[in-house]
């Protein structure tokens, strides 16, 4: 396999830099991250060229997080991922109201919001879409993680004019310790063959399904210059996490780091979304230097695990000024920093290494439960908050493993993306007693 292509090494700490080793100033009034507002621009921006190319009759995809998005990059179709998309609705309010219209074709509104949510969007009057709405898709692209998720893309596949293809979900056997050390270069071992083989092998279809179509041919060198970039993207991700995982008090907030990880994350293979990665790596270390914190009374590190409410951003702030209780860690910067190096001469075999194994690595014990834990500790939380979807897998095993470290965990069972779910939880309430009493 060949060696990664890492850019200059910067400066990172080898210890934790505390309150008491370094000067710290309160972040400016609204302390929003650059690379934060310049990466939700340019999404939004791209968006609309998505919707120009739609409009003069290219084909799109929807894709969910689990696909492999850089053969569409490679082949020059449009895509969309479908939680980021639903990331978009939850954040304009639009949520319930595209829920309604799946309630009202028959469908059901309280399985699996997150991926359900842009097919209820579809159906919204002009007016109520986000951004103007998601244009049709012509392919609609999922692994089949599971009957639902299968499900929800065979209703896009009914819609006229689109198109659905699944991919299998399999599972690992044995399962590797310590993943993240190997699935940069020694995937084969982590993933095992035949589950690479099948997925390869997947992808190779979707290729060809694709081509078929389009009548567009893939370029592998051009597949193997996204992949490369990709890598470039991960590795600036991972010195930020560990920059941010040592830096005490935090000088950065998670509803900033979120989108400034996200946005480029769905334009993985870009050199744009290199950049940005740097950028953020470099707004933070530039924040540390000048001893920046969000919050200079940190007293109580918090850890989110679980998909991001991003129908309320502000929550992540909300417990500062109380209990200078600072959420300091999200599974997006982390799962971008650990979860997509993947290093090797052929690039469909390395892509089919990147996606065979994302959703173990999120959820999936022990592979999840053993990497909560080791960024648990490297960040040094004092308290998880943990959301479990109905569609998270081994959520009970991640807290467990979480209280077996002596780390307090309040889990909340509610969904990230339907307002009504997360309102019916009580989140900011149960957050506060949960720290008061807890933590």
């Amino acid at each position: 396999m060949t060696q990664p292509r890492t850019p200059a090494q910067p400066r990172t700490p080898a210890q934790p830099r505390t309150s008491a080793q370094r000067p710290t100033a309160q972040a400016p009034a609204g302390p929003r991250l650059r690379s934060a507002v310049a990466a939700t621009r340019h999404q939004k921006e791209w968006f609309q060229t998505v919707r120009q190319r739609a409009a003069a009759g290219e084909p799109i995809a929807l894709v969910n997080a689990d696909a492999p998005h850089e053969v569409f990059r490679a082949l020059d179709i449009p895509y969309v991922v479908t939680q980021w998309w639903s990331s978009i609705i939850a954040a304009k309010q639009a949520g319930p109201a595209s829920m309604e219209r799946l309630a009202a074709g028959g469908l059901p509104d309280f399985s699996l919001q997150y991926d359900a949510m842009p097919l209820g969007e579809q159906d919204l009057p002009d007016e109520d879409r986000p951004w103007d709405g998601l244009p049709a898709p012509r392919f609609a692209v999922a692994e089949r993680s599971g009957d639902v998720t299968a499900k929800i893309f065979e209703q896009w596949g009914n819609r006229p004019g689109t198109e659905t293809f699944l991919l299998s979900r399999t599972g690992a056997d044995p399962v590797p310790d310590r993943w993240w050390e190997l699935v940069p270069h020694q995937w084969e071992q982590a993933f095992g063959t035949e589950r690479l083989d099948l997925l390869q092998g997947e992808i190779q279809d979707l290729i060809a399904w694709l081509e078929e179509r389009t009548g567009r041919t893939l370029d592998y060198g051009r597949l193997a210059e996204i992949m490369a970039l990709g890598n470039q993207q991960a590795e600036w991700n991972r010195r930020t996490r560990d920059l941010i995982a040592t830096t005490r008090p935090t000088p950065v907030l998670v509803n900033d780091t979120m989108p400034a990880v996200m946005s480029p994350q769905w334009q993985r293979g870009t050199q744009w979304a290199v950049d940005a990665a740097r950028s953020l790596y470099e707004e933070t270390a530039e924040r540390v230097d000048q001893g920046i914190a969000v919050c200079p009374g940190e007293r109580k590190r918090l850890m989110w695990v679980g998909r991001g409410l991003w129908s309320d951003l502000g929550l992540y702030t909300r417990f500062q000024e109380e209990f200078g209780a600072v959420f300091v860690w999200s599974m997006y910067l982390a799962i971008a920093a650990d979860g997509y190096l993947r290093y090797g001469d052929d690039p469909v075999r390395a892509l089919a290494a990147r996606f065979v194994g994302i959703t173990d690595q999120l959820y999936v014990p022990p592979w999840s439960s053993q990497w909560y834990v080791k960024e648990a500790l490297t960040h040094g939380v004092d308290g998880v908050v943990h959301l479990v979807a109905d569609d998270t897998p081994g959520s009970g095993f991640i807290t467990e493993a979480l209280k077996a470290e002596g780390i307090p965990v309040l889990e909340i069972r509610a969904n990230n993306a339907d307002q009504r779910s997360s309102s019916a939880a009580r989140i900011p309430e149960r957050i506060a007693e949960f720290i008061r009493h807890r933590v």
